[in-house]
């Protein structure tokens, strides 16, 4: 049986009802018992490139242990003229990056795949360094294995500072080798001594190659770079369009009101020769995290809009 990191991802392509427009990557995100498909938001729809399909194909494999067994779930992107895909944006803009919810019902029984969860993604950012050793599965320019539809990977390093927002954008920057058909890869970090199932850590969601305008076609290389996304978009993207259809830019945040005389206070109390700057530490983000966490249970909500 091939490695779990390989199950995560499937081979997607899209449609304009049976005219195959282009190929791509993406991977399987389980939250809350649902199932969704991650891809690049440019892939379901690209207004400047004209690419507008009403349709995806994703190839699933349906036997275990016999790789050569696959099928293919198709999805419609539309349903009564509303999408069926979800993408997010912050006040850098539009976020590259789209999920679409499936109906496990419509999956072959003896589907075979692995799945990302909450739980893979990196919670403690100081924990990932510029340079860390990385992987992009997925298709460029659609090849892969075709007799047992399986991904390939290529080698990354992360090139910019974790957890910063390149040019104030929600991604970072991978050094690699990439091509066209990777866009909605996984971007992912070996993490040994957790879930030995798949013992992965989901960082981003490759973009594209980011390039200089600049540059010398004749005298320049290409600077070899490419965007990741954030994966924690992957938390508020989760929305299912027909329970909240008001719901169009997902927060991606949480943004605390600090009274600033408190704050003052608090700095001309301290004893002499104190740092006048203070690390929160993980009590404050731990108390913060539960109480996000507190928006997933409908019996707070009466609680928390008397604070919020």
């Amino acid at each position: 049986m091939a490695e779990s990191i390989l199950l995560t991802a499937a081979r997607v392509s899209t449609f304009d009802g049976d005219k195959l427009l282009t190929g791509a990557s993406g991977f399987f995100f389980l939250r809350d018992e649902r199932l969704f498909f991650v891809t690049s938001r440019h892939v379901v729809v690209d207004a400047p490139t004209k690419h507008f399909p009403n349709r995806l194909e994703i190839e699933l494999h349906t036997d275990a242990v016999d790789l050569t067994q696959a099928s293919v779930l198709s999805v419609w992107l539309y349903v009564d003229g509303k999408s069926m895909w979800r993408q997010g944006s912050d006040t850098g803009g539009e976020i590259d990056v789209a999920t679409i919810e499936l109906d496990r019902a419509a999956l072959p029984p003896s589907v075979a795949m692995h799945t990302f969860t909450p739980a893979h993604l990196q919670s403690m950012l100081d924990e990932v360094e510029v340079g860390s050793a990385l992987l992009v599965v997925g298709y460029p320019l659609g090849f892969h294995d075709v007799i047992y539809h399986l991904p390939v990977v290529r080698h990354a390093v992360i090139a910019s500072s974790f957890g910063v927002r390149f040019q104030g954008k929600g991604y970072f920057l991978t050094d690699a080798r990439t091509h066209r058909g990777t866009s909605g890869a996984a971007v992912v970090m070996r993490a040994p001594g957790t879930n030995p199932a798949l013992p992965w850590k989901l960082l981003g969601v490759h973009s594209s190659r980011l390039d200089m305008n600049t540059r010398d076609l004749a005298l320049d290389e290409s600077l070899g770079l490419n965007c990741a996304w954030y994966a924690d978009i992957l938390l508020p993207l989760r929305c299912n369009p027909d329970r909240l259809p008001e719901i169009v830019n997902p927060y991606l945040a949480l943004a605390l009101d600090l009274d600033t005389a408190v704050v003052s206070d608090l700095v001309l109390s301290a004893p002499e020769g104190s740092p006048t700057a203070f690390y929160t530490g993980d009590n404050l983000r731990d108390a913060l995290r539960r109480l996000v966490r507190l928006l997933d249970r409908p019996e707070s909500f009466a609680v928390l809009k008397e604070n919020f």
